[in-house]
């Protein structure tokens, strides 16, 4: 037997974010704090998304829930992509069943004006949530995570979430000098976000660029790559672990790396036999089994989450994870069931 570790620094994930050896494969799940938990549901009645992202003390037991629930090998704080946006004074609103929508959508050079620099005393409400997780989590590891300068540029040039990202590529093409500027304004604001949470306490970070895969790799390396770099420069001293996500990637994996990334999270449509090709030894690897297979009979999930184990121990540092978010009609028990599994496959 292992024994426990004594800091989050020591735990299983922040070593395998290292690419150093581990007591069994970490696992934890995007999405893992909402609404697949009834406990969640039960304490977020009456009370909308910003607002319970601005109560530290409700921020704190979501965050904590599926430690409790699970026994994942970390916390993330519960949060979403867009509440710096809203700290700063961006009219925004989480409309339930839709996703972020802005009120008024960016398209000019005035809209700039719109989007101040995002400072520590903006966000008060998560240092102090970080605070109080932090006793309760002991040497679980707690994750700090921000939305990336792509991501967010996208809600606020369509106004809200969108299919073909139309009006965002037209930007990039048509004025990339205005696109660069305010991505330039949206990787401040997500820097200083991710280092507000870092230096409160947070063990790693994870920048999600979740609609980033709508490029092809140059447009990438071009408009986007630059600005997720200097997003996540902004904790390059702060010794933390960074895991760099985004949905559809798999063709932008080693560019996603190369932005600064001592992870890169692989979504499921790519295996990790294919992304460790791409990336090759320079990375750990994050994920990546399908949400949708939570729904499986046991036996093809056991499977199904063997194989990712095998394959992950191929790579120089492995975390379990899915290949996206817990839907919301996730059976929590299969969760918690998945975890043993991942913990028993990885140490046999």
């Amino acid at each position: 037997m292992t024994s426990s570790p004594k800091s989050p620094r020591d735990s299983a994930l922040i070593r395998a974010a290292r690419r150093e050896s581990v007591p069994h494969t970490p696992v934890w799940f995007m999405r893992q704090a909402g609404r697949s938990l009834p406990e969640y549901r039960k304490l977020r009645e009456g009370v909308g998304m910003l607002d319970s992202c601005r109560r530290p003390d409700m921020v704190a037991e979501i965050t904590l829930q599926p430690v409790r629930r699970h026994g994942v090998d970390a916390a993330i704080l519960f949060s979403d992509i867009v509440v710096p946006l809203a700290a700063v004074g961006v009219g925004l609103d989480i409309v339930a069943g839709v996703g972020p929508v802005v009120a008024h959508p960016f398209r000019t050079l005035a809209d700039l004006d719109r989007i101040p620099e995002l400072t520590p005393e903006h966000v008060p409400y998560i240092t102090e949530a970080v605070h109080l997780v932090l006793p309760e989590l002991g040497a679980t590891p707690l994750i700090g995570f921000a939305g990336a300068p792509f991501t967010l540029a996208s809600y606020l040039v369509e106004g809200g979430p969108s299919k073909n990202h139309e009006q965002t590529k037209a930007m990039m093409h048509g004025d990339p000098e205005l696109w660069h500027q305010l991505c330039a304004r949206l990787a401040q604001i997500a820097g200083a976000f991710l280092r507000v949470q870092a230096q409160a306490g947070a063990s790693a970070v994870q920048l999600f660029d979740s609609w980033v895969g709508v490029l092809s790799r140059a447009d990438y390396e071009t408009f986007v790559q630059p600005h997720s770099r200097t997003t996540l420069s902004a904790v390059a001293d702060l010794d933390v672990p960074k895991i760099h996500f985004g949905v559809g990637t798999g063709e932008l994996l080693a560019s996603m790396g190369a932005a600064g990334a001592d992870v890169v999270g692989v979504d499921f449509r790519t295996s990790l036999t294919d992304a460790r090709a791409r990336l090759g030894d320079r990375y750990a690897v994050q994920g990546n089994l399908d949400p949708a297979l939570l729904f499986a009979p046991w036996p093809a999930l056991e499977k199904v989450v063997r194989s990712i184990v095998a394959e992950g121990a191929q790579a120089p540092g492995h975390i379990f994870n899915l290949g996206h978010g817990v839907l919301p009609t996730t059976d929590p028990e299969v969760l918690t069931r998945v975890v043993s599994l991942v913990h028993e496959a990885s140490t046999q």
